[in-house]
């Protein structure tokens, strides 16, 4: 009876202590990681290139192009449960094996599909893209698999995929997780080669490592446990140019000048219009969420996207779409590159191009330079306006910018712009 008495009280003793242990192993991120799900990945900085050598000794170099499809095949994986690292490699093997992680067009089969950006043209049956998807085998539409975040989800599959199931998917195929990388890779892909997946095993990892590594080399894993008190929103680790490289011409800078369509001397162009085909995808610049997403007024069709980067908030916004070229909505999380809408002319527009601005703040915040942007980001190369911005003290809000506008290199009819104005007493 003894024994059980001093049991009972060791117990009632105990118990505080135990759920002192309980509440440390939740709160500790360190220790709830380790039950986070394989494949959380996080994208760092995309390199200008990659050298690596495949199984059989064969070295070769990715450029930036093919390590901005990689970083998307790696964060389309991470969003989708049951993929994990394992089908990231899968993914990224596949890609290697059938493009060298290029969008390719095939303009044998489908002249249209040169209009989309690409890097080369494939002659490959009726094959498009990073994987080499046929229309006619039902994985898409020319326009669907011409869009890199389209092929990597189709390749992925899963209940979420865009062809539920037919053709299939990699979590499609039942049993994958036991197979080969190899021949998981062939169970999606169907090649005549099957061998070949199995050569790119070693770049698909130096691939995933060096996009995913932190200056301690070590892979950034996402927090998928919900139990753990929320915290700031993530900053985006990327930034990137809003149109896919060597689609446009920049036309119109920042900065105080006569306005192309009201003729008015002295307005302020709140942005930087980068002139593109009709129908080019636009691409958000950095991770973050959707807060506008409207077809009105002199921007014509907008979508404006708040980011965490740098320790701040800052909004970047792209304008003139038409109605149907916007492809997201308020509320939406983006990621830094993905397509979120299409080249147009709506609005107060002279032609088919991207009035891209930024706002320090978010969405309602004050104008700067987004060459400056852009360049202090390492996403572009462009002069930079050599004025001060909308939201310096040096606007003037009544009879417009003061001084001389600064002039417009060019013939001013060929260019494109919005009409906004520093008007704003709040922002200006």
């Amino acid at each position: 009876m003894r024994k059980v008495i001093a049991a009972l009280a060791a117990l009632v003793l105990l118990a505080p202590l135990v759920g002192l242990v309980s509440v440390g192993l939740l709160m500790n991120p360190a220790t709830v990681s380790c039950a986070a799900p394989a494949g959380g990945f996080q994208v760092g900085e995309v390199p200008e290139e990659l050298t690596a050598t495949t199984r059989n000794g064969e070295t070769i170099t990715l450029g930036r192009a093919e390590l901005t499809h990689a970083a998307t095949i790696i964060e389309t994986g991470s969003g989708i449960e049951g993929v994990g690292r394992d089908g990231i490699l899968i993914a990224l093997m596949a890609a290697l094996t059938e493009s060298r992680m290029r969008m390719l067009a095939n303009t044998s089969a489908y002249p249209e599909s040169g209009d989309y950006p690409n890097e080369g043209n494939g002659s490959d049956n009726d094959s498009l893209g990073l994987f080499q998807m046929r229309p006619q085998a039902g994985w898409g539409t020319v326009a669907e698999l011409m869009d890199p975040d389209y092929q990597a989800a189709a390749f992925y599959g899963g209940p979420g995929g865009p062809n539920e199931g037919s053709p299939r998917g990699l979590l499609d195929i039942p049993g994958w997780e036991q197979m080969g990388k190899g021949e998981a890779a062939q169970a999606v892909e169907v090649s005549a080669y099957p061998e070949r997946y199995d050569n790119y095993e070693p770049v698909a990892e130096q691939i995933l490592t060096t996009l995913t590594s932190t200056g301690a080399g070590g892979p950034v894993t996402a927090d998928p446990v919900p139990v753990l008190a929320a915290g700031p929103v993530v900053e985006s680790s990327r930034v990137v140019f809003p149109l896919p490289e060597g689609t446009w011409v920049a036309t119109s800078p920042f900065g105080p000048r006569t306005h192309p369509i009201t003729g008015e001397e002295e307005s302020f162009h709140t942005g930087a219009d980068f002139s593109a085909p009709d129908g080019t995808p636009i691409l958000a610049a950095a991770d973050g969420t959707v807060t506008v997403s409207e077809f009105s007024g002199g921007y014509g069709g907008l979508v404006v996207i708040e980011h965490q980067i740098d320790g701040g908030k800052v909004a970047t916004a792209y304008a003139h779409s038409w109605e149907d070229g916007i492809h997201v909505q308020a509320g939406d999380q983006v990621r830094a590159g993905q397509h979120i809408a299409d080249v147009g002319s709506s609005g107060m527009s002279t032609g088919p191009h991207l009035h891209f601005e930024v706002r320090q703040g978010g969405t309602d915040g004050e104008y700067i330079d987004p060459a400056k942007w852009l360049n202090d980001h390492d996403a572009a190369d462009l002069p930079e306006a050599d004025v001060p911005p909308a939201g310096s003290e040096d606007c003037d809000t009544g009879a417009g910018a003061s001084g001389d506008p600064v002039p417009v290199e060019g013939d001013p009819d060929e260019l494109v712009d919005d009409p906004t104005s520093c008007t704003d007493p709040d922002r200006c």
